[in-house]
């Protein structure tokens, strides 16, 4: 429990820090991080919590249980595939534009909801065109936060896990 609590504390200052570039956030790189280690539940509990640490200072609002849902689920698949994400930079690569682009679909699904309540695919569509430039920008920040902090944050991990017996 500890260990998911530091990695959602990283994570939450990971998203202030770059709360100035739009779209570009560690988050999901943590949590998958956290859920190539420490497995499927570690990753949701990690991607779920982040949600609720970091908006209490972006704000909580009725999208945040959308938010905890997606970034959890994110970390759970990450936990379930972590054999094949671990050791292939090329899949974790793919991963982090995949993680990236569902984050986006299903947050847009809160988006269209959030206008009346109904959820219309004509406007679900005009969301998806309108934040297209953020969801690049989104997946390819969680490639190269995956890329360059998944070996030295593993490492240390890897580590804690050895020395305190952490399954």
């Amino acid at each position: 429990m500890i260990m998911i609590a530091l990695m959602v504390a990283l994570s939450a200052v990971g998203r202030l820090i770059f709360m100035p570039i739009p779209g570009f956030k560690p988050v999901t790189a943590m949590v998958v991080i956290t859920a190539i280690y420490f497995g499927a539940e570690a990753g949701f509990m990690t991607g779920a919590l982040t949600a609720v640490v970091s908006n209490f200072y972006f704000g909580q609002g009725p999208w945040t249980p959308f938010q905890m849902f997606v970034w959890g689920l994110i970390g759970f698949a990450a936990g379930i595939l972590s054999n094949s994400i671990k050791n292939n930079k090329i899949v974790l690569a793919v991963y982090g534009i995949v993680a990236g682009v569902v984050y986006s679909l299903l947050m847009d699904v809160w988006t269209v909801l959030w206008y009346d309540g109904v959820f219309n695919f004509a406007r679900y569509k005009a969301a998806l065109i309108s934040a297209a430039s953020y969801t690049v920008i989104y997946a390819m920040s969680n490639v190269i936060f995956l890329l360059l902090l998944v070996k030295p944050i593993g490492i240390k991990l890897e580590r804690i896990k050895d020395k305190y017996g952490i399954k």
